[in-house]
Order: C-alpha cells, then structure tokens, then sequence
C-alpha cells in the first residue's frame, strides 16, 4: 500500500507529542524521591505519597478513557497537559504534605487523562486519510521509541541537572550556606518539566486536528462515558484476541513490577553500597528504556520475519520470558559471568517487551472501532497496572533469591503462549479488514 503524504505528516506529530508527554515523567523520576526525603518525609511517607499517585490513575483509568472517546483526543490531552503543569508545581514548589498529596494526585489524574490518547488520535487520524485498513504498526513501533527516548532523557538529564548546579562555579559554596539549598536545585527537574508541559498544551492545540464530534453536553458525557466504558468491558469479554492482549498486559505488569522492585536490591548486593547501587540501578534504567525504544523500533521488522503480528509477540514476549529466566538462574551470584548474563536477562527482557506492544496493540486497533478506542487502551493499562501491584505484593512475600524471577518469567511465558493458535480474522463494524496474516510493510 502507497502511503499518503498526510499520513507522514500524523506520524510525525505523535512522535513529537510522545516525546513531550514523556520526558516530563523522566525528569522528575530522577529526583523526587530524593526531593520528598529533604523536605523531611519519612520512606513510609514518600511510599503513601506514590500509592495517591497510583489509586488515582486506577480509579480514573476507564472513566478518562470513556472521557476520551466521547468528547474527542485533543481536549483530554490539553487538559492533561494543563494538570500536570499544575502538579509539578506543587511538588516542586510544595513544602506540606498536604500540598505534596495534592500534586500526586493531580499528576495522576493527568496520567490516566494521557493513557492511550495520543495513541487513538493517532490511529484515527491515520484511518481518517488511508482507510480502515491502513499501515498502524510503523507508526506505532516509532512512538514506543520515542517514548522510550524521551525517558531516558528525562531520567539522565534530571539526574545531572542537580549535581551539575550544586557543583556550578560558586554556585556550591552558596547553597551550602541555605537551609533549602538541596531543595531548590532538586526542584529545579521538576520545574523544567512544567515547562515541558506547558510546549506540550500548545503543541496539542495549534496542531492535533480530529474530525468534528457532535457538540458535548453535561448530560451527554454522563450518559456517554459510562455506556462507553461497559463496551469496553465487554469487547475484553466476549473478543478473543482483545482477551488475550489483555492477558498479556497483565502478564507485562508482573514482569515490570518483578524488575521494579528487586533490581535495585541486586545491585547493592553487586555494588556493597547503597549509594553506589543506585547510581547502577539508574544506569541500568537508562539502559532498559534504550532496549525498550530499540524493541518497539524492531517491531515491523519482528512481523515481517515471524509472518505477521500475532506470530512477532509470540517470539517477542518469549524473548522477554527469557531474559527473566536469566536474571532468576543468576539471582545468587555476584561472580562477574553472572553478572553479565543477568544484564544480558535484562536487556533481552526489555527488548522483548518493547517489540511485542507495537505488534499487539496494531492489533487490539483492527479490533475495536473509533468510539471505543482509548477505553480499549484504558482496560489494557488497568490490566497491566493491577496484575504489577498484585505481583509485588507476592514477590515482596517471596525471600531474595531466584523463585520470583522464575515465576514470573513463567507467567510472561504463558503470555506468550497465548499467541501460539492465531485468531479469526473479524472486521470491526464499518471496516473492511480481512486478517492479519500478513506483514504490514514497515
């Protein structure tokens, strides 16, 4: 198929709008952790803090989804934006917990606001000019690296930034001398990252265009979102391959929660000091997003050798299922052979990863129709995120050593079973879909 002008014209700007949306997140995921704790918060109380964080984007997941569908991609994602300027403020400026709660929870709400929007306006928008059966994976595949790129940006240069300004000519001396030296110069990421989000809102309104929706009203919405949100439900019900994507989700969520939480305890262990280690754990988070990017970058290539879509998450989870595999054999050792063949666990973990969610969210989108698109999206995010809270909670009963890491690479590997048999073609009403049986050209 010929792709059209248009067509590279909305590629380009859902990469733009990945980037912006994700190297906010990168920013302060470097320094707020350290942030909470000079403002005198407790681990109990920076641990409550992240828990608002996560409630709000689960409780408002599917609702915003539904929001999504019914009032149109552009509003929500400009609403998004303008709350999550507001939520960096707070935390970057904020000095009461209350306060700190406050921006949390509003950084949550615009994380569930943003999840799957960019991406249905995307499909849309590419439906719109080449036709329900248009090329979606290419485009697809450069947003994951994108968004991939734009953490590990974000995560290096929010890292570097206070340690390059309390180590500045002069500068150093200056804020030794204040009581609030280390709070400012660890806002800073922060307040950069409102800056980003305020580029992004502009972006979003000067050049995401989507076809006119009929006028909303309050009435409309209330009735809308929630009839919206069931169907989405019940597509997860009663569709094969939507199931299984779903399943495979929650699968993923496991395997993230598993690397979240024991990563950082195996590098002390490799490092002996907790400084140390965490300077190697977030080396190795810069590492995982370049895999993840370089994954979701390999994925029309992946399709193209395995035979089709459903075939490349197969191999691609099962590359992942590997990796964790890896890192559970070598849990035990800090011998330096060891060590390289749990990094190798971990790049092929995160490779995997990001090569399977282009291929299987292309799709989830043959599956499901404009007005359901970002719910669909939505479920999938809750099913990742409750499957990786579940996880946690059962790894962290488990004592340090291989068995949770071999669990877990079981459950992604069941995953990617899942996709042994391929489904029946089934065109979503209004289209003209016949199958995936072929290699979309990347």
């Amino acid at each position: 198929m010929t792709e059209l002008p248009g067509t590279r014209t909305v590629r380009r700007r859902y990469v733009t709008v990945c980037s912006l949306l994700w190297l906010p997140s990168g920013l302060g995921l470097a320094s707020m952790v350290l942030l909470f704790g000079e403002r005198g918060m407790s681990l109990a109380a920076v641990a409550a803090l992240f828990a608002a964080h996560s409630l709000t984007v689960a409780v408002l997941e599917l609702p915003t989804g539904g929001l999504s569908d019914v009032l149109g991609r552009r509003p929500v994602l400009a609403v998004a934006g303008g709350l999550n300027v507001a939520a960096c403020l707070l935390v970057g400026l904020g000095t009461t917990a209350w306060v700190l709660t406050a921006g949390m929870v509003l950084m949550g709400a615009a994380r569930a606001l943003s999840s799957g929007t960019a991406e249905a306006w995307y499909v849309d928008a590419v439906q719109e000019r080449s036709g329900q059966d248009a090329e979606l994976r290419t485009g697809l595949a450069r947003g994951g690296s994108a968004t991939s790129a734009a953490l590990a940006a974000g995560m290096l240069l929010g890292g570097a930034l206070p340690w390059l300004l309390g180590l500045g000519p002069g500068l150093g001396a200056r804020l030794s001398e204040a009581t609030s030296g280390a709070v400012i110069v660890l806002s800073v990421p922060l307040l950069l990252a409102a800056g980003v989000r305020v580029v992004l809102v502009c972006y979003v309104l000067a050049v995401l265009r989507e076809p006119p929706r009929p006028p909303a009203t309050l009435r409309s919405v209330l009735r809308g979102v929630p009839a919206t949100v069931l169907d989405g439900l019940r597509l997860g019900g009663r569709d094969t391959l939507v199931r299984r994507v779903l399943l495979t989700a929650a699968a993923v969520g496991g395997a993230l929660a598993t690397i979240e939480l024991l990563i950082p305890g195996r590098t002390v262990e490799l490092t002996g000091a907790a400084g140390s280690g965490a300077m190697v754990y977030a080396a190795l988070a810069c590492a995982g997003f370049v895999f993840n990017g370089l994954g979701s970058h390999l994925a029309p290539l992946a399709a193209r050798v395995a035979g089709g879509g459903e075939r490349a998450v197969l191999v691609s989870l099962g590359a992942g299922a590997t990796g964790l595999l890896l890192l559970g054999i070598t849990a035990t050792s800090v011998h330096p052979m060891a060590t390289t063949v749990a990094v190798v666990g971990f790049g092929l973990l995160y490779l995997g990863l990001g090569a399977a969610s282009p291929n299987q969210n292309d799709l989830l989108h043959r599956r499901v129709t404009s007005t359901g698109r970002a719910t669909a999206l939505s479920v999938q995010s809750l099913a990742l995120q409750l499957s990786g809270a579940l996880t946690g909670l059962v790894a962290g009963a488990f004592r340090p050593g291989p068995v949770p890491w071999l669990l877990t690479g079981a459950v992604l590997l069941g995953g990617a079973l899942l996709w042994l048999r391929r489904v029946e073609a089934r065109a979503v009403p209004g289209t003209t879909i016949a199958s995936d049986t072929r290699a979309d050209v990347g």
